[in-house]
């Protein structure tokens, strides 16, 4: 957990310093910086900003660096620093470290946001990165086998684009890469499918909790991105000249997805319930559907906007008790190895969720072993947050300057 908070020149946060608890509320009317504080933390955490990738965007205008430092409770810091040019430097325990993923084991990071309540209807990167961001925390060797799919993914797509024609010499070295990019998949499949299977029965609970009356016709399922039943490299030398003609590569873990499904059964009931001899078909009907076939849609087809925020919601909400519950999430600092403390940011939750789902997921995030910055407009939140947690920090931001009560 963080117990203090430095930051220097990101956005119109000149310096900042704070004391953290388990639970921290930040007010401040819209451009106050409020918002700024939790991008500071999530880019401490993954080594970007969730609303702008270049860094000059995020670093304050005449300033040539943005530093965001922390001190955890297991006595442990973590600092990053960002260049405009996005060099980037990265210290944990004052010591230089050259990975991003070292400080991200050290602070977990879920967030909560406007900017995520479209994941249904946008292309499968930001629910894949959902899924990814479990694995990553719960199977050691996943990160590893991603990195190096990666790049050899980039390799091949650096070849595709370049011709369309390859030399011999192109063909043996692009079937090196298959080989390397099918050898990595199937690690990256088996971890993903793992961790999936053990996701599955908290999300349930979780629409149980915020979409009670969907309970039975919602669910997860999860597509590899391609047949695991053939070995990649085998299905790319099948599709290699749709790849070359299309410069990229169709098939592989980075096409994976997670998809949510809406489950229904065709309505076999006359509109006045009655059969032609006027008893009710009630009985009739449910024996019907018992031997009709499930239709299944995409929920995002078929729930309103509201509706969708609560799935998503329940979607990231669901991570938290299994991240916590798994006994291989734990960090070593140099000062001890202790269980991972999940840090939630809430950017402006009162804007995009009702007063039934607010308190559903405050009061689950007030049962969890986990850390809390939120942001709201108003002090409307408040009594909730004071009904859930003993200590919470209260913070007013104004113009980049930020205030204790």
């Amino acid at each position: 957990m963080i117990e203090r908070l430095q930051i220097s020149h990101l956005r119109n946060l000149t310096q900042v310093n704070l004391p953290s608890a388990a639970c921290n509320v930040i007010i401040g009317v819209n451009g106050s910086g409020k918002t700024s504080l939790l991008e500071a933390i999530f880019l401490l955490s993954r080594g970007k900003s969730f609303r702008h990738h270049q860094p000059k965007r995020y670093i304050q205008h005449h300033q040539n660096t943005a530093t965001v430092h922390a001190k955890i409770n297991d006595g442990s810091t973590l600092a990053i620093q960002k260049q405009a040019d996005a060099t980037t430097v990265l210290r944990l325990n004052q010591t230089t470290v050259y990975n991003q993923s070292i400080l991200t084991e050290q602070l977990p990071t879920l967030l909560i946001d406007p900017s995520t309540m479209d994941m249904l209807e946008q292309g499968s990167a930001s629910r894949r990165q959902l899924l990814d961001w479990l694995v990553f925390h719960m199977k050691q060797g996943f990160h590893p086998q991603w990195v190096a799919y990666q790049r050899l993914l980039k390799q091949r797509n650096s070849l595709l684009k370049k011709t369309r024609h390859l030399t011999q010499v192109q063909l043996t070295e692009l079937k090196s890469w298959d080989k390397g990019l099918s050898n990595h998949a199937a690690l990256i499949h088996h971890y993903r499918e793992r961790i999936f299977e053990e996701w599955q029965p908290y999300f349930a609970k979780s629409i149980t909790q915020l979409l009670p009356s969907y309970a039975e016709q919602l669910s997860l399922s999860y597509s590899a991105g391609y047949d695991t039943s053939i070995a990649l490299d085998v299905q790319l030398n099948e599709r290699l000249e749709q790849d070359l003609q299309l410069g990229y590569t169709r098939i592989g873990n980075h096409r994976a997805d997670i998809h949510v499904h809406w489950r229904s059964y065709p309505s076999t009931k006359p509109d006045d319930g009655l059969t032609n001899d006027g008893l009710t078909n009630e009985k009739i009907d449910t024996d019907v559907n018992k031997a009709l076939p499930v239709l299944k849609e995409q929920a995002a087809n078929v729930l309103s906007r509201g509706e969708k925020k609560l799935l998503i919601t329940a979607l990231r909400l669901s991570q938290l008790p299994l991240l916590l519950n798994d006994s291989d999430s734990t960090v070593s600092t140099g000062y001890a190895t202790s269980q991972i403390t999940p840090v939630v940011l809430l950017d402006d939750i009162t804007a995009e969720l009702d007063d039934r789902a607010i308190h559903i997921l405050l009061s689950t995030l007030s049962q969890l072993p986990c850390q809390v910055f939120m942001t709201s407009l108003t002090d409307d939140i408040l009594p909730l947050v004071q009904s859930l947690w003993s200590t919470p920090n209260l913070f007013h931001v104004k113009q980049g300057q930020v205030f204790l009560p």
